[in-house]
């Protein structure tokens, strides 16, 4: 079965472009979100792999607070995308990194993928480059 992702993303040109991403590559996208409530109110209603989030929601600078809840509290995979990955340079307790908007469909595959690989376990060598790591 191929992982369940929740795009939580406060522009909507870039949600659509990153669920038909996303769908392309067999991923099953569970939901759009462009605020916390209504982030919450998904994850409450669907099971979710991975959640790729945004720092600023269409309800102010929530993504932060709402990656360590979802990360943290409920297990979900949380990969921040962000224009300004600045905000998160010292990592999110429950994430496992960052990805600098804007990005290709080739950047968001490759951490997409090394996030669900890091979610089961499995060995991952390398990091793609364009991805910032937590520790």
């Amino acid at each position: 079965m191929s992982a369940r992702i929740l795009i939580i993303e406060d522009e909507a040109l870039v949600a659509m472009e990153l669920k038909f991403a996303l769908l392309d590559l067999g991923y099953q996208v569970v939901g759009l979100a462009a605020d916390a409530p209504t982030a919450l109110d998904l994850v409450r209603e669907s099971e979710v792999d991975l959640a790729l989030v945004d720092i600023h929601l269409s309800d102010g600078p929530t993504g932060i607070e709402l990656g360590r809840e979802l990360g943290q509290e409920r297990g979900i995979t949380v990969l921040f995308m962000t224009a300004n990955p600045g905000m998160v340079r010292d990592g999110v307790a429950g994430a496992v990194g960052v990805l600098p908007k804007p990005t290709d469909d080739y950047a968001i595959q490759s951490a997409v993928e090394y996030a669900l690989q890091r979610r089961k376990g499995e060995p991952t060598l390398y990091a793609p480059p364009e991805l910032q790591v937590f520790n």
